[in-house]
């Protein structure tokens, strides 16, 4: 039998991966359900309502069943969202070990991958900050990243920093970039009604008139029709520019 309910939303553990019956607990319930399809349903209305609107009675009513059914194969929402955050990493392509590639085109591949599953799925970010990410795919990621960076060259001791330069940079970045076309969405306009919407209200500030010129300024230097071709130079720009931080730190020894 699964925990109440009551005691199932105020349970607090590391993670729903260090708990065997809880990752063992597959079917069992003559309901029609089973964790694959409820975890699917999750990811589909973490993308189409948010990480706010979330909850279980609101899964249960998606899937026409009870909370309790729904109990029956996850102890706690967050042990659910946990399984959810894993299947989004689940969606990264990895490089292929052993491939030969060069680590700058891996760590490019790496960096690009995980800025899609940010921006495809923003309640990513969140979790990701939140949970240990000692999922199946989470931790397939992790190695590759590893692997990757041992293969620049840099030292032990500097290998961590380099990660955390490259991949919370793309965390940043990808967050921005999900929550920006999120919040288009919601008002009913393209990225490019926002942006200029966004752009006219500033404008029209004259306490901000200076800024506002300096930031044409550069936005006219770094080219881009759009502001999907925009943030694209921006993001090549910056992760170019880490990878030559890199190659420079391992030149330094």
């Amino acid at each position: 039998m699964p925990r109440a309910a009551s005691q199932a939303e105020g349970a607090v553990r590391a993670s729903v991966w260090l708990d065997r019956k809880a990752r063992a607990r597959r079917g069992g319930q003559p309901s029609g359900l089973d964790r694959e399809r409820i975890i699917t349903t999750a990811v589909r209305l973490l993308d189409g309502e948010g990480l706010a609107k979330f909850s279980m009675r609101r899964l249960a009513a998606e899937l026409n069943v009870t909370a309790m059914s729904v109990y029956w194969y996850v102890d706690t929402k967050d042990d659910l969202l946990e399984l959810a955050l894993d299947r989004a990493f689940g969606e990264l392509v990895l490089p292929g070990e052993g491939a030969g590639e060069d680590w700058r085109d891996e760590l490019r591949m790496l960096a690009k991958e995980y800025r899609a599953v940010l921006v495809r799925h923003p309640w990513v970010s969140p979790l990701a900050g939140t949970f240990l990410n000692i999922g199946p795919h989470s931790l397939d990621f992790s190695l590759a990243v590893q692997r990757v960076i041992r293969g620049t060259g840099l030292p032990a001791h500097g290998q961590t920093g380099a990660i955390a330069a490259v991949f919370q940079f793309v965390y940043g970045f990808g967050t921005i970039e999900g929550h920006f076309i999120q919040r288009c969405a919601s008002a009913g306009m393209t990225q490019e009604e926002y942006f200029r919407h966004a752009m006219s209200a500033v404008s029209d500030t004259p306490e901000l008139g200076e800024i506002v010129q300096q930031s044409a300024d550069l936005m006219e230097a770094r080219g881009g029709d759009t502001v999907e071709e925009m943030r694209e130079r921006d993001f090549t720009y910056a992760l170019e520019t880490l990878i030559a931080g890199i190659e420079v730190m391992v030149d330094r020894g």
